[in-house]
């Protein structure tokens, strides 16, 4: 959550492109992740030079050589930011236009690559000089924060509150997903090293990073110090679709930037018939749409066999179901009419989870978790692909507090039950014997199944109330005219003082 000093400066980054005649959201968030990525690159560049040399292995800068551009060459160490950023605006502009910016698009030589697929139509769109250095200094100026706050997830949260500036947020169906919600969610499902993890409604690539990060932390010798391991975490273990080119062309950046050389990033309608995927991955990790248009003739017709629906948050389900390996794992975003919707779709779709997979848990969100672009009520779904049931005991948890408040503003506090969710999650065993009076407890399948499959939490939660003991109605009715004349003595005395 970008708050504080932090977002003044990004707000300022962004006046800075306003009073340049950048208007445009979108363009002004593509530009300055090309800025991010370029200085970033630099940063990347030099921490794997000296994680080379302390562990003894050899290393080549990509800024090492003379760079070839157009039939001119340049020395690569002028194309690093921490050269440029002191150049003179003119000489910077120039520098930028005709080599920097080349530069970062023919980086890889693989053009299968989720990278050279989004660059190849990137575009340098700032017009002047002075716009350019006005940017540079403030990036730098933001940069110095972010590291000042040695949090992992700040430039994620930069990402997200840029596209939070987006007048088209909400309305083409793009919730942005709150990092914390997203890193919970992951460390919940522990991937392993060997998961093929996918978000068929990747946006920015929120779930993968995050997915990557967590291993990185958790099992960063197992991967890194095994090359097919290693091989895969970066060519072979990250899967993303999306329809907005802008939205891939981010996501890919911030893949890399983020340390995942190749991810398989796309550009694909993963309800359509051109998504050809069937159990294929191990992870699904995804808050797909929950409105915007849809044009049902598209629909894969395998999709609608599962539940005949417009409704994208019931395709996309069925989505996961088909695309996952058997024994393939699930924690995914759904609005909260998905829980207890009426339609035969609705409940097809819940029948399908409870009775044919394994559905693990339901966690009941707070509506505002999404706020402030939006005050709906979500809640997360855990299962498992088995295709023979297995569904036993639920696991329900009531979240409340998710450690910021549900207004608007979403400013930290203390409340916070993430940390108990990921908690009792991993020790399933210990809620067996809780009380549905509490945050979280255990549901028999078979009281889903009586109550038409419904998941909400409040059809099986118990709400206990507290007895509250009234005096006699006599009682209450002789303070009443006690009340009464006290108003009417009142009255007598200020008539006096009136002379009424």
């Amino acid at each position: 959550m970008i708050t504080g000093e932090l977002k003044n400066k990004i707000d300022g980054l962004w006046d800075v492109f306003a009073a340049g005649g950048i208007v445009n959201p979108l363009d002004v968030i593509e530009q300055t992740t090309y800025l991010m990525f370029i200085k970033d690159l630099d940063e990347l560049d030099n921490k794997r030079a000296k994680e080379s040399a302390m562990l003894g292995l050899p290393f080549e800068s990509i800024f090492a050589k003379e760079v070839s551009i157009g039939g001119r060459t340049i020395e690569g160490t002028q194309l690093k930011w921490s050269v440029f950023h002191d150049f003179p605006a003119d000489k910077m502009y120039t520098l930028m236009q005709e080599w920097v910016f080349p530069f970062i698009k023919t980086l890889h030589d693989n053009k299968e690559s989720a990278y050279s697929k989004y660059m190849d139509d990137a575009i340098f769109k700032l017009p002047t000089p002075l716009l350019l250095s006005k940017a540079v200094d403030a990036l730098d100026e933001i940069y110095e924060l972010m590291n000042e706050m040695q949090s992992s997830d700040v430039r994620g949260d930069v990402y997200e509150y840029l596209l939070s500036r987006t007048t088209t947020s909400g309305l083409i169906g793009q919730f942005r997903t709150p990092r914390h919600i997203i890193k919970m969610m992951v460390e919940m499902m522990e991937p392993t090293a060997d998961e093929i993890i996918c978000d068929p409604a990747c946006g920015t690539s929120g779930f993968l990073v995050a997915a990557g990060e967590y291993l990185k932390e958790n099992r960063k010798e197992e991967i890194f110090f095994d090359k097919l391991k290693k091989e895969h975490y970066m060519n072979h273990m990250f899967h993303g679709y999306d329809m907005d080119r802008t939205m891939l062309r981010i996501g890919a950046m911030n893949m890399m930037t983020h340390g995942i050389d190749n991810p398989y990033i796309e550009y694909r309608d993963s309800l359509s018939d051109q998504n050809a995927d069937k159990d294929k991955y191990t992870l699904v990790l995804a808050n797909p749409p929950f409105k915007g248009s849809l044009d049902a003739e598209i629909v894969s017709a395998d999709l609608l066999k599962v539940c005949k629906t417009k409704k994208t948050e019931l395709l996309f389900l069925a989505l996961f179901l088909r695309m996952l390996k058997m024994g393939g794992r699930c924690a995914c975003i759904v609005p909260d009419g998905v829980l207890f919707g009426s339609s035969t779709a609705h409940k097809a779709i819940r029948k399908e989870i409870v009775e044919h997979q394994r559905l693990q848990a339901v966690i009941s969100m707070p509506s505002g978790v999404f706020k402030p672009y939006a005050g709906v009520s979500t809640a997360i779904l855990i299962f498992t692909k088995t295709e023979h049931g297995g569904t036993d005991d639920v696991w329900f948890y009531d979240m409340t507090a998710d450690g910021f408040s549900l207004d608007d503003k979403r400013a930290p506090i203390a409340d916070n039950d993430i940390p108990d969710i990921i908690s009792r999650f991993k020790n399933l065993e210990g809620e067996k014997d809780r009380a549905r009076t509490e945050k979280s407890f255990m549901v028999p399948k078979q009281d889903i199944v009586d109550n038409d499959y419904d998941l909400s939490i409040n059809k099986y939660k118990e709400v206990v109330y507290e007895k509250v003991e009234y005096p006699p109605t006599s009682e209450i009715m002789a303070n009443i005219r006690e009340i009464e004349m006290e108003i009417g003595k009142e009255m007598d005395e200020l008539e006096k003082l009136l002379g009424i």
